[in-house]
């Protein structure tokens, strides 16, 4: 065996050595941060079978990165070979060290075990030339995914991308480094290969071409082999200050999510390791309305993490959190299921000020709860009011299963808060929840049911209540399966707008089409589910103007419209109000449409 040491691997160890103390540093910082719920439910669960498809999911999405794949082969494949290809050369050359150092060895033969055992002895070491081929054939696997990388660098539509994420500068130089540390250790193995002959089927190829340049000299060898240990410890020391710093965060932010932990509206530690898991991978962007309608390229969930995460970008954090819609488009896009709404509410927040300082909201005390006991709260919502053909058919589906119930805001009108939390008003958003819970226990009621898909997610994923919380697509659709509800079926064709916080927002997309099925003929979309288009009229930005609310607006209507239906079917206020504006097809509710459809002897 030869010598186990040279100087040219002092770059490779220091940059190891500076990854893990920054990395301890930092992740130890980070979870210091959890706040106190977050803490205890990591105590609570820490030594449950969570960690099982902890594991499985750390391994399927950082190492194989499936949920990419299932959006985009060629993109998945790319990410995968880069990925799983490095994870191939670090676990097989760790083995192949082993076999030839049974007792023991440095860390770093295993990263430059050519230089070090160049002579590929037979004897010390009968599966040589088997593992030295294997390492090629994974080397030409990592090499296929950074030839798609720089590809897509300049051409990314080919890859399925229209557009690639604007990198800051260290992102840049890191990503450099990266790019050189797979040419370089080909160009090193060659070397090697041209003054020993060793090496497998690609290496020895080139060290015959290095040989008959006339380059096969050991300083050339030595130059190739210190410059790959430089563009490691280059690539490695840059990784904690880069957007590469993802490789090792996303593992933990999938631990930790498994484990039972979220995010809320106060950043915390956890906050910081969805930061850092973004790959910057740019997917976020293409599906973004502001950049598919409007061409506004610089505000998507991709910047939003970057100026957080950024010093020298905070500055542009708020004026980028407020120019968004809150689709959560960009949520179910992300391969990592970094929750992008959450960290921009907490941008708002951070930055409003209190409208109503004294906290009075006197009319509040004239909103009175209604003794309710058996009975079902029903909560229309603000933009119910203003489209009153909803709750007036709402009425007619409890009057027609005999439901008892209580229209909690039929006179007297109160706002869940959603609309102000979403906007970065807190504190009016909990005060509005704290009167909303007291008038709901006070009632006594059985059940909440509302036709807002805001006030629906409002009430379900912010409120604490003890009862029910479901959306009237939910309880219709509880109806028509127990029997209680009988429906006619027409001959009408009707395509469903899935609306983006009942979507998106709370996964619900089987029981809107359930109940459409039993009266209608339903037609597929092209953009249906998760990748349902915004109608542009919500309540998540304020800054676009009408001219260009009506172009995202346009855009899902003209998707709608392609399979020329009878009806336009959606299951939201704001959805209703907006594509009634622009179409001479009718567009109803999921309550009207069944309001209409109700058989004679239904009871």
């Amino acid at each position: 065996m030869s010598n186990s040491f040279s100087i040219f691997v002092l770059p490779f160890c220091a940059g190891v050595l500076f990854l893990l103390v920054i990395s301890v540093w930092k992740y130890w910082r980070w979870i210091r941060g959890f706040n106190k719920l977050q803490r205890a439910t990591i105590r609570k669960n820490i030594w449950t079978w969570r960690f099982l498809p902890a594991i499985w999911e750390a391994f399927r999405e950082g190492l194989l990165h499936w949920r990419i794949t299932k959006k985009n082969i060629i993109l998945g494949y790319m990410h995968r070979s880069l990925a799983f290809g490095w994870f191939l050369l670090i676990v097989v050359g760790a083995i192949q060290a082993k076999l030839a150092y049974p007792d023991g060895h440095p860390l770093w033969v295993a990263i430059f075990y050519n230089y070090f055992e160049p002579e590929c002895n037979p004897v010390v070491f009968p599966k040589a030339m088997f593992f030295a081929n294997l390492m090629d054939a994974i080397l030409i696997y990592v090499l296929s995914g950074l030839t798609l990388a720089m590809f897509k660098k300049v051409w990314s539509r080919p890859l399925g991308m229209k557009r690639t994420t604007r990198h800051t500068i260290m992102d840049r130089v890191a990503k450099l480094a990266l790019w050189c540390i797979f040419p370089l250790r080909l160009l090193s193995e060659g070397a090697t290969s041209a003054i020993h002959g060793n090496g497998g089927f690609m290496t020895k190829a080139l060290g015959n071409l290095i040989n008959n340049i006339g380059l096969a000299d050991p300083a050339f060898e030595y130059s190739c082999w210190l410059l790959y240990s430089v563009a490691l410890g280059t690539f490695f020391c840059l990784m904690p200050f880069s957007r590469y710093m993802h490789i090792f965060t996303e593992i933990f932010l999938i631990y930790f999510r498994q484990l039972g932990v979220r995010d809320n509206d106060k950043k915390t530690g956890y906050t910081m390791f969805e930061l850092s898991a973004c790959s910057r991978c740019g997917i976020c962007i293409d599906g973004c309305p502001m950049n598919k309608e409007l061409g506004i390229v610089n505000m998507q969930g991709v910047y939003m993490l970057q100026s957080v995460r950024n010093l020298e970008l905070q500055r542009n954090a708020e004026s980028i959190a407020e120019n968004c819609l809150m689709c959560d488009r960009c949520v179910a896009d992300c391969p990592v299921n970094i929750d992008l709404s959450i960290v921009r509410r907490q941008v708002r927040i951070k930055n409003k000020e209190a409208f109503d300082k004294q906290g009075t909201y006197g009319y509040l005390r004239n909103v009175q709860p209604f003794n309710a006991i058996g009975r079902i709260a029903y909560f229309g919502g603000c933009m119910s009011h203003l489209t009153p053909g909803i709750t007036a058919a709402m009425e007619t589906i409890f009057d027609a299963v005999g439901q008892k119930y209580w229209y909690m805001d039929k006179e007297d009108t109160i706002c869940c808060g959603r609309p102000l939390l979403q906007q970065g008003f807190e504190h009016q958003a909990f005060e509005l929840r704290r009167k909303n819970t007291e008038m709901i226990v006070n009632s006594k009621a059985t059940m909440l049911v509302t036709s807002c898909p805001i006030c629906y997610q409002s009430f379900k994923k912010e409120y604490k209540l003890s009862i029910p919380v479901l959306h009237h697509t939910e309880y219709i659709n509880m109806l028509i399966e127990s029997g209680k509800l009988k429906l006619r079926h027409d001959d009408k064709r009707v395509v469903y707008h899935d609306p983006c916080e009942l979507g998106r927002g709370c996964g619900i997309y089987d029981q809107p089409r359930n109940i459409l099925k039993s009266t209608s003929t339903l037609v597929k979309t092209k953009e249906e589910r998760e990748h349902s288009l915004c109608c542009g009229f919500n309540l998540g930005n304020l800054l676009l103007d009408i001219d260009q609310q009506t172009k995202i607006r346009d855009a899902a209507r003209d998707n709608l419209l392609a399979q020329n239906p009878d009806t336009i079917a959606t299951a939201c206020p704001m959805c209703k109000k907006a594509f009634q504006r622009a179409e001479s097809v009718p567009v109803k509710d999921i309550a009207e449409i069944v309001a209409a459809n109700i058989m004679v002897d239904a009871q």
